[in-house]
């Protein structure tokens, strides 16, 4: 597990090293364990470990080029959960897949188990999402695993189909209505 030890000692990344000794002086102090008011010994651990890497330059070096990947990867996920179309096509492929579940199942009950591999080339969704996917439907009761590994849809599931789709269907009956469609003359 990566450990910000910029943040550990409440610095910036660009700090020069007579602040991260006046940092640390100060920290260790707050939290060394015979300080009795506010004796950290865990605190004190990672403080100390986060000096001895950031006041090295060949360990600092090294760990940067950690930082900055963790960082990149931080970035990324703020981007990415500020995109509201993510989570729009997220929801419409758990929408396909139950549908898939759906449509295998009513095909043949007695066999209605659906694998990981078609899921992927039937949604052209790579497997660390399709991994997202499949335990969000399983964590609502919508799909589980068969006895033979393959997945299938539930009885939850198919309510929650055939609710998606009774929706779909009153919407466009109103729809209708509202186009002049379906009324008597």
């Amino acid at each position: 597990m990566f450990s910000d030890y910029y943040e550990i000692l409440e610095i910036s990344p660009n700090a020069n090293s007579e602040t991260i000794d006046r940092v640390f002086r100060f920290l260790a102090m707050r939290y060394h364990p015979d300080n009795q008011d506010t004796g950290d010994r865990s605190r004190f651990d990672d403080i100390l470990e986060a000096h001895n890497t950031l006041k090295d330059p060949i360990k600092r070096a090294q760990y940067d080029i950690q930082h900055k990947s963790h960082s990149d990867l931080r970035w990324k996920l703020a981007e990415e959960a500020g995109d509201g179309k993510a989570l729009e096509r997220d929801a419409e492929i758990q929408a396909k897949m139950l549908s898939i579940f759906y449509v295998k199942c009513r095909q043949d009950i007695n066999d209605p188990g659906v694998g990981n591999i078609d899921l992927e080339r039937l949604l052209d969704c790579p497997p660390e999402h399709l991994e997202f996917h499949l335990w969000y439907l399983k964590e609502k009761g919508w799909v589980r695993r068969l006895e033979n590994g393959m997945l299938a849809i539930t009885v939850e599931g198919v309510d929650r189909v055939n609710s998606d789709h009774h929706g779909d269907a009153t919407k466009l009956l109103r729809d209708q209505t509202h186009a002049g469609f379906g009324q008597r003359r």
